[in-house]
């Protein structure tokens, strides 16, 4: 696909590619050393969440807690991998030409310079707000309008079932 391009499976439901940069909802701070700080603490989390899940695994924690903090983990795990790879393997998208598969002299980034692949877009409501709302009345609005990719879908799935399981996930 190229950058921006949409298949509509429903009105709902769009696959839209993207590349995401940053990390949530495309924002980004400080160039390069931004995009290094960010992986680096990404990688160090991970670190931190896989030993948390070891532990909670050995004190029996009950298996919706391993479950939440496992989509978390696999999460994570999955947009650190889109960026270490992504911008290796792939040449650069842009809106005219698909992304050229190991181009010669090599991807667009260095490992973990690469951006995030997001794709699934789903517009559940689409139409114009009441006039009498303050600030945003007779705009044009849709509800949901982030572009997300699987792994932050684990990633939200992990954090709303770890608050469902919070008194036995933090029970010390």
């Amino acid at each position: 696909m190229t950058l921006g391009e949409d298949i509509i499976i429903a009105d709902w439901f769009i696959i839209h590619f993207t590349e995401n940069p940053g990390m949530a909802f495309g924002l980004e701070f400080g160039g390069s050393w931004g995009k290094l700080v960010l992986s680096l603490f990404r990688v160090i989390t991970v670190g931190f969440i896989f030993y948390w899940l070891k532990g909670l695994i050995k004190k029996e924690v009950p298996r919706g807690g391993i479950v939440a903090v496992s989509l978390i983990l696999a999460g994570a795990l999955g947009n650190i991998l889109d960026s270490l790879f992504y911008g290796v393997i792939f040449g650069a998208s842009d809106f005219h030409q698909v992304a050229e598969v190991f181009p010669e002299g090599g991807g667009y980034a260095a490992p973990l310079f690469g951006h995030v692949v997001d794709m699934l877009y789903f517009p559940l409501f689409k139409g114009y707000l009441p006039d009498w709302l303050p600030i945003w009345g007779g705009d044009y609005f849709i509800f949901f309008r982030p572009v997300f990719n699987l792994a932050d879908f684990a990633i939200s799935c992990g954090v709303g079932l770890l608050i469902i399981y919070q008194k036995s996930v933090f029970k010390d």
